[in-house]
């Protein structure tokens, strides 16, 4: 039952080990390949990130079905086991010599495709799961710079969440054309998705760098020493007067402007206040203590008591209430006198 509760849930899972792919991943690629085309006319590619290597296959059955000079390099800083027509590198991406390394097994030339599947241990925070998927795909970007061709393809893994966009505009400086791609592959529950950007047009005088200005020691010096395209810096122009009012400074109320007699300061009412503000509900809720109740508390508070039902019904029907109590009798006190008349036995006074 264990073994095949997954091949039940899980159709791609399944299908991989029927087809004798490492992962249910090759499939992603193989969806990325149907829309876009990535493969055609590819001799040399890379793989970013490849263990367990499903993406590594991939690239080897395809591309060695049309060319069998065709190369593929697999980089993972983790061991990989053989894959015939693949080489394998361990090497870290950030590394200038792992480009290098790339590099010489092409003979001199450059990657026509890189891909990239890698992601990192999620933590369940999803803002880091976004911030640390980001800077792996900006790693491999980094390197692609180095090893892919003009005109060549990137593809890469990305966590649809709230900077997607950046990312989208940094890919949109160096290639032509960027599109995020969810394969159907791809669990639908899953903010996984996959950018791919066509037809690599580095800036003119763009020269590319492993180097994090971030983390470097002197940061206004290498700051200062990009220059053209390799220095984007978007300019911080602070307005108005630089010794004027403070708004993080606590000033003292100033009652000279406002009360003739300077012995207390007049608050002046807002000049136009919201009409109807999103939260006037909230503040007719805290104003009757119902704010912070769950639904089913706020329902049962808004039942009124017996107490207000009382006043309520007085208010409604005036004085009638209080004259059906003098008598002590109301419509229904005459109902039961007549039906126990009615039920009275003979002779029974």
């Amino acid at each position: 039952m264990g073994k095949t509760s997954k091949d039940k849930r899980d159709i791609y899972y399944r299908l991989a080990k029927e087809e004798g792919w490492r992962a249910r991943s090759a499939f992603k690629l193989l969806q990325i390949d149907d829309e876009f085309a990535i493969f055609k006319g590819v001799t040399r590619a890379v793989d970013l990130c490849a263990a367990p290597g499903s993406w590594s296959q991939v690239l080897s059955r395809k591309l060695r079905e049309n060319n069998e000079k065709a190369k593929i390099v697999a980089v993972d800083l983790q061991p990989m086991a053989h894959l015939d027509g693949v080489i394998q590198l361990r090497g870290d991406i950030t590394e200038v010599s792992t480009a290098e390394e790339i590099i010489s097994h092409f003979d001199g030339g450059y990657a026509q495709l890189v891909v990239c599947d890698g992601a990192p241990d999620v933590t369940g925070l999803h803002s880091l799961d976004e911030y640390m998927q980001s800077q792996l795909l900006l790693a491999a970007f980094n390197i692609s710079t180095h090893v892919l061709t003009p005109g060549g393809t990137f593809v890469a893994k990305i966590f649809r969440a709230r900077n997607a966009s950046l990312l989208y505009a940094q890919m949109r400086k160096f290639f032509q054309h960027v599109s995020c791609a969810k394969p159907k592959s791809s669990r639908q529950s899953s903010c996984e998705a996959f950018i791919v950007c066509q037809g690599y047009t580095p800036p003119v005088g763009y020269e590319p760098t492993m180097k994090n200005i971030l983390f470097s020691e002197d940061y206004e010096t290498a700051v200062s020493s990009l220059t053209g395209a390799n220095r984007v810096v978007v300019p911080f122009v602070a307005c108005g007067d630089l010794s004027g009012w403070d708004s993080d400074r606590v000033y003292p109320l100033d009652t000279t402007q406002l009360d003739p007699n300077h012995t207390r300061y007049v608050n002046r009412e807002v000049i136009a206040p919201p009409t109807e503000p999103p939260y006037k509900l909230a503040c007719e809720l805290k104003k009757s203590g119902r704010l912070n109740l769950t639904s089913l508390e706020a329902t049962l508070m808004a039942v009124p008591t017996r107490a207000q039902r009382k006043e309520m019904n007085k208010q409604r029907y005036g004085n009638r209430m209080e004259e059906d109590k003098k008598k002590e009798i109301g419509i229904d006190d005459q109902l039961a006198v007549a039906f126990s008349q009615c039920f009275t036995p003979e002779g029974g006074q």
